[in-house]
């Protein structure tokens, strides 16, 4: 095999040139064997032929369940109990088959499946059934038939992909004000409206997939195929999706494919009675933190059920992308967990599960050829090398990655670091730092830094002041101190991103508090999973000054294609704490100083003219308006030296564009 780019693009690889070689091979091999004489499209497949579907004379149910010595199918129509009517049909080693006639069932009525094994049974909801409902009273889950008499009918085609996406990380249910689980409908009606406001080109939306527990953030799924019935239909998720579209939003899921549910009755864990159906045995098959169950990517039939599951949803909903969650968990055997990736021989150990990563590979090789246009981001805190390369670099295909150690850096440094110890150097390195063989999404912060038990950057940086001092009237340096620095840790992360940045919903106002989600411990409240979008709205408040310089921040990263240059340092002053970079003919002034601004502040850049097209201290963002935003500024010559010089106050960011 020749020597892939990705060892050619970075010398450090070299000596693990064999094992990259390997899982190459190995990626190639098990497309050859799962596709046959056919193709990854035909593979995924499988949730037009499992599952539950209906035909001109009737209905047909398939189901895998190779250990199971009988498998019923029941619901009202068979008094929910195992009857020989319903009882299917074993027509492979693997598949169970069940002919119903068409008057049996109706759009809406509820059914699940009584699985028998040697030695025991258990009521089960089929691996590929589309839709699950959870009973108000009894709190049980049952799979439920979805075929309404009308098809939705798309309305928007989808925009065309964004060179540098810049996204709206949302969860549908906690998107309401009031106190309970918003639905797909109320986030299209009033939440869409405002992202669309704000700039934002794609809208992430987590927690899709249905979950048991709706404290687990969507985390925990049971059942695949099914949108959570929680939030609302199949077909108001596609209105969702439709109007993002005509709004010129594309919509990524964040799609669960690195564990599932320990739970048996609502997922898939010791389905037909054995442990191993789709998941590792022994040890290997349970995650001890998240205390779920860990697929076994080596089988065949896992794979294509889970390649099947991209392919529904790319074509059933129109998603444009996916952020596949918890990469880092399935390509390690210990899930990265207590592990510092110090070297590259981390990578290399043999501690990866190296057909994990054939899946991601596949994956994305589908994902691609379904459509071209597609974007793919792996959320991993490891860095493996070639996870976001393209595959004819020798990579596994994403398009992206989460630059996570960016929020990691951010509450390291608010909370273990005094103002005046702030290093610029530091800092643009952390901001900078990245392969340059491989695409990034930055944020300050994501949903990971507003769950309960940790705090927000606003919360960090202000505390219980927030409750008592976030009004106009009030004067508070705490709450000065708290405004300023959250635009300029804002537009330094977007800044110095590679090629796209995230947003989690509510944090680019500040929003106060954190998210905890209805629980034992908390009486099963709804009070922090919601967003409050009247403190932002008030007039009275300074949350709406955060959103309104976040607004302008987007729309200056959109106009001016920022990312279509690489930060260029011009001016690293620790001492001064003072950071300037250029991006093209944009130029970032940090001054991170707590107390000391400085007069004619001398940076070396390109000859010419330039003028003011952001200033985190106008009073339009709550600033001090120590700035005057229409001084022509011009370069100056000092010995072949072009300078130009700029009053830079404390605690405040501005970017000036050359003329």
């Amino acid at each position: 095999m020749d020597i892939p780019n990705l060892i050619k693009n970075d010398s450090c690889l070299k000596p693990y040139t064999s094992v990259i070689c390997e899982r190459i091979e190995k990626i190639f091999l098990k497309e050859k064997d799962l596709c046959g004489e056919g193709s990854l499209e035909d593979v995924a497949n499988g949730h037009l032929y499992y599952g539950l579907h209906k035909y001109p004379d009737g209905w047909c149910f398939r189901e895998k369940a190779p250990f199971a010595s009988d498998v019923y199918f029941i619901g009202d129509f068979s008094d929910w109990k195992a009857s020989e009517k319903y009882r299917m049909k074993k027509i492979s080693r693997w598949d169970w088959e069940l002919k119903i006639p068409a008057d049996v069932l109706s759009h809406g009525d509820l059914y699940k499946l009584i699985v028998k094994w040697p030695g025991g049974e258990g009521e089960r909801i089929p691996a590929y059934c589309r839709r699950v409902v959870q009973d108000d009273v009894t709190k049980i889950f049952s799979a439920q038939v979805w075929e309404p008499p009308e098809k939705y009918e798309w309305k928007h085609k989808a925009p065309k992909t964004p060179d540098y996406p810049l996204i709206y990380e949302a969860h549908t249910g906690m998107s309401s004000e009031e106190e309970k689980v918003a639905t797909f409908d109320e986030f299209r009606r009033t939440v869409l409206p405002r992202i669309a406001d704000a700039g934002y080109n794609m809208l992430q939306l987590m927690a899709i997939q249905e979950h048991p527990y709706y404290g687990s953030f969507g985390y925990q799924v049971s059942s695949f195929f099914a949108p959570s019935s929680r939030f609302g239909t199949p077909d108001e998720l596609k209105q969702l999706i439709d109007e993002a579209h005509g709004l010129g939003i594309g919509v990524i899921m964040d799609i669960v494919h690195s564990h599932s549910v320990n739970n048996e009755y609502e997922g898939l864990s010791c389905f037909d009675g054995t442990a191993d159906l789709y998941f590792y045995q022994g040890e290997r098959g349970y995650h001890s933190l998240w205390n779920s169950r860990c697929f076994d990517y080596g089988k065949n039939t896992v794979l294509a059920f889970l390649l099947s599951n991209c392919k529904y949803w790319l074509e059933e909903f129109k998603f444009d992308g996916f952020r596949f969650d918890g990469v880092t968990s399935m390509i390690y055997w210990d899930h990265g967990l207590g592990r510092n990736f110090t070297d590259y021989s981390c990578y290399f150990d043999g501690n990866q599960d190296e057909m994990a990563i054939v899946y991601l590979a596949l994956a994305n090789r589908l994902l691609h050829k379904l459509n071209p246009g597609i974007i793919t981001i792996a959320e991993d805190v490891s860095g493996m090398p070639g996870l976001a390369a393209p595959q004819d670099c020798g990579g596994t295909g994403f398009d992206y990655r989460m630059a996570m150690g960016v929020a990691d850096f951010w509450i390291k440094t608010v909370v273990e670091k005094p103002d005046e110890a702030w290093n610029m150097g530091d800092m643009y390195y952390e901001l900078c730092r990245k392969r340059m063989d491989e695409k990034t999404i930055s944020y300050a912060e994501s949903h990971d830094q507003a769950m309960v038990g940790d705090k927000t950057i606003i919360f960090r940086l202000i505390d219980s002041e927030m409750y008592y001092s976030m009004n106009v009237f009030c004067e508070n340096m705490a709450i000065d101190r708290g405004i300023a620095l959250h635009k300029m840790i804002r537009l330094a992360s977007i800044s110095t991103a590679g090629n796209g940045y995230l947003n989690f919903m509510g944090n680019e106002f500040g929003h106060p508090e954190w998210i905890d989600f209805p629980r034992q411990g908390n009486n099963w409240s709804y009070r922090y999973a919601r967003r409050q979008w009247s403190l932002r709205d008030d007039a009275n408040l300074r949350y709406r000054f955060l959103a309104e310089f976040d607004r302008a921040m987007i729309s200056l990263v959109r106009q001016e294609n920022v990312f279509d240059c690489e930060p260029f340092a011009l001016s690293i002053n620790n001492d001064a704490q003072v950071l300037i970079f250029k991006r093209g003919d944009i130029v970032f002034f940090f001054n991170f100083n707590p107390v000391e601004s400085f007069t004619d502040y001398a940076v070396e850049i390109d000859r010419g003219n330039y003028r003011i097209v952001l200033n985190s201290d106008a009073p339009v963002f709550n600033g001090f308006d120590r700035i005057d935003e229409n001084y022509p500024y011009s370069t100056l010559t000092y010995y072949k030296q072009h300078l130009l010089k700029v009053y830079l106050p404390s605690r405040v960011a501005f970017v000036m564009k050359k003329i």
